[in-house]
């Protein structure tokens, strides 16, 4: 039993979870081009906390068992899981490799921290939930120089008496935030019909790569991306310096009211009928407040509004949107990248949120009608603008539902993306009341955070809702 008092967590259980002996072939799976451009990404951090009204021992006699079982039944269908991300130098492909035995880390521990606080929508200290996120086995280069990436990590943390906490840590080259909470809802299920598969036979995942084309050669064009990139790895691994210094985390939420106000808004002076969704006002109202957030302390007299851009990010499922046919049950990558280029000036004035959520529906619009049209240049735009120091982009989507993800203990009290401490992202998921809201979640040094409420409350008050 390890302790760390410092960060109030004790560390009861460290093991490996597998898919049952024999259940899943040794198998190879190519990574196609949409995987590519994740490889070079950090890891995505997904914590979901549930209340949980019990003592430790109890956890650990009659809920955990289930939990792992529940978990290797699962794995036996989302087996890239429990495999490896193989990365080869120049010329091999990048693939998942899975054998027998392999496994997904799994350490249960136990914390003091105060549950309500570290569930709370207000600014903390984003090292509060750091504890609580686990860390992925190190990655590895073979003999031969095949750089080997493991997948996924799971830690439970219990706060007894009040609640459990389900943290993940995985590869995105692995499977995109669809795929990921459809195992972990796959999961639940397992786990609430008491390790019956039958629950999941309408919804086996599609692991079949077969199904994503490639009419316009893109794979080719990508491999060099990849080339360079795990060529490049080990390189400048220096400490750097800690960016989550001096940040809190908070989390708001745009209502339904406060959605449908901004949708009427701006289908209202929206000629060309663009894609005006709860989704896109919500990003276009988050976006020009951060943008207002920072202008206030950084704004110069010398800048030109009119030359200096914005530009936001955010990622689309192209399950069903492309020239080819892909099922919902796809389980990998499919995710196209949207990015927004809005002027400083139109963001900044009156109609900022107007504006930004015509710029974000006209993209989305125009994304649909191209499919993959243009995908030869998506990692060298996403570069070229977060050169700049002025590109924001989302980490997570209201459709991904997860606030569904429910082990019988009721829904999420609170669901988080740690990993916007370091990348600067916008969290974003379902409200978890159900009612059709959004909720955003921030990471921002202490005096841009009340900055950003104080300009966050000043446009809900004018919304009038």
């Amino acid at each position: 039993m390890v302790e760390t008092s410092m960060l109030q967590l004790k560390v009861l259980d460290s093991s490996c979870v597998s898919p049952p002996p024999g259940s899943v072939p040794t198998t190879s799976l190519p990574l196609t081009y949409f995987y590519m451009s994740w490889l070079a990404c950090g890891h995505i951090q997904r914590l979901f906390f549930y209340e949980f009204p019990h003592p430790t021992l109890h956890f650990m006699e009659t809920t955990l068992p289930m939990l792992k079982r529940s978990l290797s039944l699962t794995l036996q269908l989302f087996f890239p899981y429990a495999g490896n991300v193989m990365c080869p130098q120049s010329p091999g492909k990048p693939y998942i490799r899975y054998t027998e035995g392999g496994s997904v880390a799994f350490t249960v521990a136990e914390s003091t921290a105060d549950f309500d606080h570290v569930v709370a929508d207000y600014p903390r200290d984003v090292k509060l939930l750091h504890p609580f996120v686990p860390q992925l086995p190190p990655a590895h280069v073979t003999e031969d120089g095949v750089r080997v990436l493991p997948t996924l990590a799971f830690q439970v943390t219990v706060f007894p008496n009040s609640g459990i906490c389900i943290g993940s840590t995985y590869c995105h080259a692995v499977g995109d935030g669809k795929s990921f909470m459809h195992f972990m809802r796959s999961w639940t299920s397992v786990y609430r019909s008491d390790g019956d598969l039958t629950c999941l036979e309408n919804s086996f995942p599609l692991i079949n790569r077969e199904v994503i084309k490639d009419p316009g050669g893109l794979e080719s064009a990508q491999l060099k991306n990849y080339w360079r990139w795990v060529s490049s790895c080990g390189e400048n691994s220096a400490p750097t310096q800690d960016v989550t210094a001096g940040k809190v985390r908070a989390t708001f939420v745009l209502s339904r009211a406060h959605a449908e106000r901004l949708k009427h808004l701006v289908t209202a002076v929206d000629t060309e009928q663009h894609h005006i969704s709860t989704f896109v006002v919500t990003c276009a109202f988050i976006w020009v407040c951060l943008i207002k957030s920072k202008e206030r302390v950084a704004s110069s007299p010398d800048d030109d509004g009119d030359k200096l851009y914005y530009y936001f990010l955010f990622a689309n499922d192209g399950r069903n949107r492309l020239e080819f046919p892909v099922p919902a049950t796809y389980f990998g990558n499919c995710l196209r990248p949207c990015v927004v280029d809005v002027k400083k000036s139109e963001l900044t004035g009156e109609d900022g949120i107007v504006l930004a959520a015509k710029a974000i529906g006209k993209t989305i619009k125009e994304t649909d009608r191209q499919g993959l049209g243009g995908a030869e240049n998506w990692l060298s735009t996403i570069i070229e603008r977060a050169r700049t120091g002025r590109l924001t982009s989302i980490s997570g989507s209201p459709k991904l539902r997860a606030y569904d993800t429910d082990f019988g203990w009721g829904s999420p009290r609170k669901v988080e993306l740690t990993h916007i401490d370091y990348d600067g992202a916008i969290s974003m998921t379902e409200c978890r009341d159900g009612q059709g809201g959004i909720e955003a979640g921030l990471a921002l040094n202490k005096s841009q955070m009340d900055d950003f409420v104080t300009v966050f409350e000043q446009n809900l008050k004018q919304l009038g809702v």
